[in-house]
C-alpha cells in the first residue's frame, strides 16, 4: 500500500476519491482543529478506519519526513500508460496538455509541477521510469493534492513521445536560447517538456520538440528553478487560452 503523510495529503486523498484508503493513524496527542475534525468527518463518511497511535510510531513511519501527525495507508495511485491518458483524454472531448517532467531529481520540483498542473489545466505528468524521483510522500505532500488527480505516467520519454507526436500533439521544450513563451502560439493540443535541474533539456529530447521556449530574464540570471519555469510556461498556455 501507498504511504499518505500529512494533513492536507490525507484530507485530499480522502476528499478526492480517486483510490481507496483503507485506514487513517492519527497522533493520539493532536489537539482538535479545523483540520483534525475534517479527517475524522471524512473518515467517518467513508467507513474509513481511525486509529489513533503514538507520535513515535508515526515518526519512524514517516522515517524523518513531515508528517504532521497523520499518515494514511492507500492503495496505489492509479497507473496509465502515455497512450491510454491521451486516448482518455480525447474521448472527453478535451484538448490534451501534457508535462514530461525529465529526470527531476528533487522531489520538492515534481510536487511543485504537480501543483502548478491542476491549477493551469495540465492533464497529466509524464515521467521516466528509472531517472529521477517518483510520486513519493514527500512528492504528494507538496503537491498539495495535484498527485491524487494528475494522471502520473512513467515511461520512457522517448517512447511517450512516439504516442504523443502520433496523435497529433505539438512537443515544446523549455530551454535556453529558445523563442520567448510569450511571442509562440502554446494554444491547442499541446506536450511540454521540462529538462532536468543540472542538465536541463537534453540534445536528444530537444531534437524531437517542434519548438523550444525561453523565458526573457532580468537581473543577469540565466534561468529559473525548474518547477518554476514550469509554471510560468503553464501561466502562459492559460493566458493565450483565455483561462487566465
Amino acid at each position: 500500500m501507498d504511504q499518505v503523510e500529512g494533513r492536507n495529503p490525507v484530507i485530499e486523498a480522502l476528499q478526492r476519491k480517486r483510490r481507496r484508503v483503507h485506514k487513517v493513524l492519527i497522533d493520539r496527542g493532536a489537539k482538535p482543529d479545523r483540520r483534525v475534525n475534517l479527517i475524522r468527518e471524512l473518515c467517518e463518511a467513508a467507513n474509513v478506519r481511525l486509529e489513533p497511535t503514538d507520535r513515535q510510531r508515526l515518526d519512524k513511519m514517516a522515517d524523518g519526513r513531515v508528517h504532521n501527525g497523520v499518515i494514511a495507508l492507500a492503495d496505489p495511485l492509479p497507473t496509465q500508460t502515455t497512450r491510454g491518458l491521451i486516448d482518455e483524454i480525447f474521448d472527453r472531448g478535451e484538448t490534451p496538455f501534457l508535462v514530461l517532467a525529465d529526470a527531476i531529481q528533487y522531489e520538492h520540483n515534481l510536487g511543485a509541477i504537480l501543483r502548478s498542473g491542476l491549477g493551469f489545466g495540465v492533464n497529466g505528468v509524464i515521467i521516466p521510469t528509472r531517472r529521477g524521483t517518483a510520486v513519493s510522500p514527500v512528492v504528494q505532500r507538496v503537491a498539495m493534492g495535484a498527485a491524487e488527480e494528475i494522471p502520473v505516467v512513467r515511461e520512457s520519454m522517448h517512447s511517450a513521445l512516439k504516442h504523443i507526436q502520433k496523435a497529433g500533439i505539438r512537443v515544446i521544450g523549455a530551454d535556453m536560447g529558445g523563442e520567448p513563451a510569450s511571442q509562440l502560439d502554446l494554444t491547442g493540443p499541446l506536450a511540454l517538456i521540462m529538462g532536468s535541474e543540472g542538465k536541463g533539456l537534453s540534445s536528444s529530447l530537444r531534437e524531437r520538440c517542434d519548438h523550444v521556449v525561453s523565458i526573457p530574464l532580468q537581473g543577469g540570471l540565466e534561468s529559473l528553478n525548474v518547477s518554476v519555469a514550469a509554471a510560468v510556461i503553464m501561466y502562459e498556455r492559460a493566458r493565450q487560452s483565455g483561462n487566465a
